[in-house]
C-alpha cells in the first residue's frame, strides 16, 4: 500500500530553518525561527504533490525516514487525489478514458485531480474503484 507521507529534514540556518525532502527535491522551503516548521513543511509537500500531478510527473515512493527527519503527511483530500493520479498512471489510462468509464465529462476528472477543487471523497473512491483499485484511509 502506497502512502504519500514523506520524510523532511529541518536544518537550522541563519536564524531560521531550511526545510527539504529527499524524495521530492523541489520540496524546499524555509521558516523563520518563530514560524511553525511543520506547517511550512505541510504546505511545501502539498505544493510539490500538486505540481507533480499538474505537470504529469510521477509521484515517488516515500523512502524510510532517516535519523533527524520528520514524516509529513498531506491533507486527506490531497492524498486521495494523489492515489487516483497514481492509479491512472499505473493503469495507463487518460483522463478522457476514465471519464468515459465513469460516464462523466473529462472536465470532472480534471477537477478530481485538481487540489484546488473540493471533490468529495466518495467520488474519488468511485474513480479509483473504476480502475480496479481500492482507496484506503488510515488513522495515524
Amino acid at each position: 500500500m502506497k502512502t504519500y507521507d514523506y520524510a523532511f529534514r529541518f536544518t537550522k540556518e541563519d536564524g531560521g530553518w531550511v526545510i527539504t525532502c529527499r524524495d521530492l527535491p523541489e520540496a524546499i522551503s524555509q521558516a523563520e525561527a518563530n514560524e511553525d516548521q511543520i506547517e511550512v513543511a505541510e504546505g511545501c509537500l502539498q505544493a510539490a504533490l500538486e505540481s507533480r500531478i499538474r505537470d504529469d510527473e510521477p509521484l515517488p515512493v516515500a523512502s524510510k525516514p532517516r535519523r533527524g527527519e520528520v514524516v509529513i503527511s498531506p491533507p486527506a483530500a490531497t492524498a486521495a487525489k494523489a492515489a487516483l493520479y497514481d492509479a491512472m498512471r499505473e493503469a495507463g489510462i487518460s483522463k478522457t478514458e476514465l471519464a468515459r468509464k465513469l460516464g462523466i465529462d473529462e472536465k470532472e476528472v480534471r477537477r478530481m485531480l485538481d487540489a484546488g477543487h473540493g471533490t468529495k471523497l466518495p467520488r474519488i473512491a468511485e474513480a479509483v474503484e473504476a480502475l480496479g483499485r481500492h482507496l484506503h484511509i488510515a488513522l495515524a
